[in-house]
């Protein structure tokens, strides 16, 4: 036994591991957790038995020029393994190793099994290396019977290895190195307590890119936000999560500070020279220096609003980094860094060629799933494209369609949960449809993978025809400058210039204004969320004044039944209500706990809205109420859908697919309400497609004789299963 058995439960540096242990016939398993620096020197010895001079040691587990992690026997009879420099000898002795290189900067869970039979080496619960021991060393040796064993990193090989050690303990053989792993134990008295996992398990700081808001990815993987005087900079938004090993969410009473870096030498970017901090955070509308407002850690999970007001023109075009550290303890797992940034000015905004998860139009390609239903009006229809190519938004160029097709495009999206300011999918616009402005768009039969690269006269900014009438003609009382400024801007300021306009505007002009915006940036998605601005402020005002009666802030137990209500009523359903897990994930969209502040409302109102008025509509209400099969479980996560997808032995059959709404596309975003699709393709991945529906909008009731959704999916060859959500919590 150990003495003590449990060495630590914290974070112990590397150099200061030691453990004693009372031999049982020699055999014992030594189990923790341990995050090796990647500035560390290799070979290096990680861990050796102490000689009786309690000063030198003979190497026990090693880490060899190639990384790759070694256990040897004790006491080792060879002269030459006595030096624990010589790494090149200790390959002749008998020994367990791994076939693959250690992972660095990583909480790894290492098991080391010792008998006098053999060497067991365990990495993250499963046994990655073996060695019998019986024919090398004989039962008499000095490897059996009750004695007493020192292990401890001296550093004996002269070199540094740089690292921490968490809840390292020492179990008998009737304990399984997997329980430690995966559900840990420990004893005391010769009693068996099971401890909590989660606190046992070592945390780790990460940043949750999928909540990233208003920052473009370049090819390269540098981040391009938009930053300077405080006229032109942008908010953008990050979340960073705290995690256990295993990749849960951790709870932890804790705040996270965000600091911004040079990137090539992790110094602090030095103040503007009108003596602004580099890095803002920003709560209710003021700004601070970032280092003065950290952000509290809530449910594993802290949010920050940030603005950068150097730009990296004025420090010799240098690129920046994002440091996000817990105040709880200087460990290089309690931080996280962002990707490369630069920060640029809004005049030199690219928008053509810096997004990942835009692809090129000159790369898209239009694959029907179903080459049957090609011309069906009730079709679906794949997008494929680059995947590392970017795809912008033309700004001011329509997408052509072919002659008389009207399709509900399942478009591909390689970061779906990526809240962008952008659309993430051309709108094809059918011959002469009728959308939900009430006016008509004639699409030229041309083909949909093109986008016309010549500007034509109706399309010029001097003239500006419709196929009928002048602009001119038209009676709008919205301004160039205004069309323009929204479809460049980002989600912010757009939301700002909606609740603007939808204040004073008629319904007419309003429906105008979007029909404006849908053409000049050649996204028709943009104008559902535009139409429906006026009634999504009224009633989210309406229902915040009757949920707060006057007060800042509500306890959020108080208002489930309100929000309910007011889902039911815009969504047109009054026979499915929404469940715990439901009101769970809107809490979390509103980012709040007990309270539910006007702020937090806004946050869930302008995500709820949009998904309430897509289920208003015929074609999809009679989805949500049916409850078998459920085609809609309820608000999922990305995560919560891909979990789904798992079956006991990998992913499920091909075809199995679940139907969800973004949890991150929010009004005034082009997809918010839209509806993905979860799939297990035929190469047995997981993919993830976005259901057009800006065609179905462009009817009214009844007007068009389409297949149900579901026949439509359903008929579709890459889809073929309704599978069934997990729900995780």
């Amino acid at each position: 036994m150990a003495n003590g058995v449990v060495h630590s439960v914290e974070y112990s540096l590397l150099k200061d591991l030691r453990v004693e242990i009372e031999g049982e016939e020699g055999a014992f398993s030594l189990c923790f957790w341990v995050y090796i620096m990647s500035s560390s020197a290799f070979p290096a010895t990680i861990i050796q038995q102490l000689h009786s001079d309690g000063i030198n040691g003979t190497p026990f587990l090693v880490l060899n020029e190639k990384k790759r992690m070694m256990l040897l026997p004790l006491l080792l009879l060879h002269k030459e393994a006595s030096n624990s420099g010589n790494f090149t000898s200790l390959t002749e002795v008998p020994h367990a190793s791994m076939e693959t290189e250690f992972p660095l900067e990583k909480w790894i869970h290492v098991g080391c099994e010792v008998s006098t039979d053999h060497l067991r080496l365990h990495i993250d619960g499963e046994i990655v290396g073996e060695r019998p021991l019986s024919s090398v060393f004989n039962k008499d040796s000095s490897l059996s019977g009750s004695r007493k064993i020192a292990l401890a990193s001296i550093g004996g090989d002269g070199c540094k290895l740089l690292g921490y050690v968490h809840n390292l303990e020492v179990l008998p053989p009737t304990l399984s190195i997997k329980d430690h792993h995966g559900k840990v134990h420990y004893i005391l008295a010769s009693a068996i307590v099971t401890r909590d996992p989660i606190k046992d398990l070592p945390l780790r700081l990460s940043i949750d890119s999928s909540d990233a808001f208003e920052i473009e990815v370049g090819s390269d993987g540098v981040w391009s936000i938009i930053g300077g005087k405080a006229s032109c900079r942008r908010n953008f938004s990050l979340d960073v999560v705290l995690l256990d090993s295993l990749g849960h969410s951790a709870t932890k009473d804790d705040e996270v500070i965000a600091s911004l870096l040079y990137a090539d030498n992790g110094a602090l970017v030095e103040n503007t020279t009108d003596g602004e901090a580099p890095l803002l955070a920003s709560y209710d509308g003021i700004e601070y220096a970032s280092c003065e407002r950290p952000s509290k850690l809530l449910q594993g999970r802290a949010s920050f609003k940030l603005k950068i007001s150097q730009l990296s023109s004025k420090c010799d075009n240098r690129l920046f980094r994002i440091r996000f550290h817990m105040r709880s303890g200087n460990y290089p797992f309690f931080e996280a860094f962002s990707p490369p940034i630069r920060c640029i000015s809004r005049g030199r905004n690219i928008r053509a060629s810096s997004l990942t998860w835009k692809r090129s139009t000159s790369a898209i390609q239009s694959v029907s799933l179903s080459e049957s239903s090609r011309m069906d009006v009730g079709s679906l229809e794949l997008q494929h494209g680059n995947s590392h190519e970017a795809r912008p938004c033309p700004s001011s160029k329509r997408v052509r369609s072919g002659p008389d097709k009207l399709c509900a495009a399942l478009k591909t999206d390689l970061n779906l949960e990526r809240p962008d300011e952008k659309c993430n999918s051309h709108a094809g616009t059918a011959n002469l449809v009728k959308n939900e402005f009430g006016t008509s768009l004639e699409g030229r039969p041309e083909n949909l993978e093109e986008v016309d690269d010549s500007q034509s006269d109706s399309e010029s900014t001097g003239e500006r025809n419709s196929p009928s009438k002048s602009m001119s003609s038209r009676t709008s009382p919205m301004s160039d400058m205004n069309i323009f400024k929204y479809s460049l801007s980002g989600l912010t300021e757009r939301s700002f210039m909606l609740k603007e306009i939808a204040l004073s505007a008629s319904d007419a002009e309003l429906l105008e204004f979007a029909h404006q915006v849908s053409l000049y940036s050649g996204c028709s998605h943009h104008g559902r969320q535009i139409s429906m601005a006026k009634r999504l402020i009224e009633e989210g005002t309406k229902a915040w004044n009757l949920i707060s009666q006057n007060n800042h802030q509500i306890r959020w137990e108080n208002v489930v039944f309100e929000i309910e209500e007011y889902f039911m009523k815009i969504a047109c359903c009054s026979s499915r209500s929404l469940t715990q897990q439901d009101f769970e994930l809107l809490r979390r969209i509103a980012g709040c706990r007990e309270y539910l502040s006007q702020e937090n409302f806004e946050k869930m109102w302008c995500w709820l809205y949009p998904v309430a008025f897509t289920l208003s509509r015929d074609w999809i209400n009679a989805m949500w109420s049916s409850m078998s099969p459920k085609w809609i479980e309820g608000f999922v996560t990305k995560e919560e859908a891909e979990s789904s997808l798992q079956g006991p032995r990998g992913l499920q059959e091909p075809g199995t697919f679940v139907l969800r709404f973004p949890t991150s596309r929010s009004w005034p975003h082009p997809d918010a309400g839209s509806l993905i699709v979860t799939y297990v393709g035929s190469d047995y991945t997981l993919h993830h497609r976005l259901l057009s529906l800006e065609q179905f909008f462009g009817y009214s009731e009844g007007e068009m004789n389409l297949k149900p959704l579901q026949d439509m999916l359903l008929a579709e060859p890459e889809l073929s299963r309704l599978g069934r959500i997990i729900r995780s919590h």
